[in-house]
């Protein structure tokens, strides 16, 4: 397998985001599709010989992760420096955006009954969320996940956000109102 794979392996544990196979062709002035064979045959090296990380596609791009198998481990290891953590109004606040959006920040103070302020703010810092332009007569931006978002959360697109009802017990109700806010309809009951 050696070929550009090497190249790419240098390349990726450099990367502090996912790197998609275009700029990654350029870089190792190879074909896309040999990139993109290469970085395939390379993800499913990882897994057969069982190493402590996995190359994923997501959000538009290739990035190395740790193993899931080694999740209870590092999660032990990191709450040790809890400082890169979201608090609860954060997670909760995340949560609306993802979920609902793009949505006025007005909207998700009224889901969440308090003033998200704050927490907007922290997760804007973060880079999770970003503000939009203000639909069509409205003054209002709205607010939307971003594609660091995806990345952080191992995801290729909001398509692969759970669905909420399974989460929550009796939540069928609140999915339904969450689907109607999201196409702008009124729930039926």
């Amino acid at each position: 397998m050696a070929g550009i794979a090497p190249q790419l392996e240098a390349l990726l544990l450099l990367a502090d985001e996912p790197l998609d196979a275009a700029t990654l062709a350029t870089a190792v002035d190879a074909p896309v599709t040999q990139v993109e064979e290469t970085l395939t045959e390379l993800a499913a090296f990882y897994l057969e010989t069982g190493r402590g990380f996995v190359l994923r596609e997501v959000a538009g791009g290739w990035r190395y992760y740790t193993a899931p198998e080694h999740h209870e481990m590092i999660a032990a290891w990191v709450s040790e420096s809890r400082t890169n953590q979201l608090t609860q109004a954060g997670l909760e606040t995340l949560a609306v955006i993802a979920y609902l959006q793009p949505v006025p920040r007005s909207r998700v103070g009224a889901v969440r009954g308090v003033n998200v302020d704050s927490a907007v703010r922290t997760l804007l810092a973060r880079g999770l969320i970003e503000e939009t332009e203000p639909p069509e007569g409205s003054s209002a931006g709205q607010l939307r996940t971003t594609p660091y978002f995806l990345e952080r959360l191992g995801l290729s697109s909001l398509d692969d956000l759970p669905e909420v009802a399974p989460l929550l017990p009796d939540a069928t109700t609140l999915e339904a109102e969450l689907s109607a806010i999201a196409s702008n309809t009124a729930p039926t009951s």
